[in-house]
């Protein structure tokens, strides 16, 4: 190993490696076996691009629902790699919370919802909200089937749920602005998604709507 390999941090080499050969379980055992979360999140905070990088990389792969809020502050980072990162790794910890069965139940909604069996998801979820009702994901997951059933006052209710659980849940602040369109609350509408910006400022599909919502008001 050269000096200048020596002196590069482990992380950054464990980054770069995967950036290379895209392979992510030797990323995750690497971190794992050198970084706590704890060093993880402080990095992701306070370190340099790289760092911060692959700090924000590595709490999506390892990190429980706990450090929802170091991603979060990551999706205003100054660097677009580390925005893109915190997008990714903060949809994945979402689904971390709860017990092990109650991860997999939650995982098999989502499922559910991709391909559009949407009773299937109000009916699992609803059971799942009964026995675990803190977890946000599952209540985001209601709100997005009861939105494709044109429920819209209640998806609304379930993505306010959602969020007095998760405030960092940028998703559920967009579904409500859906719901208040459909409901011919416009006003109410522009303030999700404003809302949603500054928790998520990369939401450039949500910017443009905005844009073009405020112009039509």
């Amino acid at each position: 190993m050269s000096e200048h390999e020596q002196r590069v941090p482990l992380l950054h080499r464990f980054y770069r490696e995967y950036l290379d050969d895209e392979v992510s379980s030797r990323f995750i055992k690497s971190v794992s076996r050198h970084y706590t979360v704890e060093t993880l999140e402080r990095l992701a905070q306070c370190g340099g691009v790289v760092s911060r990088r692959s700090a924000v990389l590595a709490l999506g792969f390892l990190a429980s629902y706990k450090s929802n809020p170091i991603i979060a502050a990551a999706l205003c980072d100054s660097d677009r790699a580390v925005r893109l990162l915190a997008e990714h790794g903060i949809r994945q910890v979402w689904f971390r919370d709860g017990s092990a069965q109650q991860q997999k139940q939650l995982q098999a909604i989502a499922r559910l919802n991709q391909t559009l069996q949407f009773q299937q998801v109000i009916n699992q979820a609803t059971h799942l909200i009964d026995s675990a009702p803190e977890i946000a994901e599952t209540w985001n997951q209601r709100a997005i089937a009861y939105f494709n059933l044109d429920r819209f006052e209640e998806s609304l209710v379930d993505c306010q749920q959602s969020l007095n659980r998760n405030p960092y849940h940028y998703s559920a602040v967009v579904g409500k602005g859906h719901c208040f369109l459909n409901m011919d609350l416009p006003f109410k509408a522009i303030e999700c998604f404003e809302r949603a910006l500054e928790v998520h400022p990369g939401l450039d599909g949500v910017r443009t709507h905005l844009q073009h919502l405020k112009k039509t008001l």
